[in-house]
């Protein structure tokens, strides 16, 4: 459980350096993402940005897991 934690806290890091990167691909601002602007904050939801990640990854797992 521990060796799984430490993966995921690495994968979450790379991924924030990795994201002005990424942004620039179109993740982030696909339909279906959600942004809600207020006065003096902005609020957003990566909703079809996390669907399409999860789709992509566990399709390379199952790919690699075979």
């Amino acid at each position: 459980m521990a060796r799984f934690l430490i993966i995921l806290v690495l994968a979450t890091i790379v991924v924030g350096l990795l994201w002005p990167y990424l942004s620039k691909l179109g993740l982030g601002r696909l339909p279906g993402d959600v942004v809600v602007e207020r006065k003096d904050r902005t609020y957003y939801f990566p909703i079809a940005t996390c669907v399409v990640l999860s789709l992509v990854l566990s399709a390379l797992l199952w790919f690699f897991g075979r």
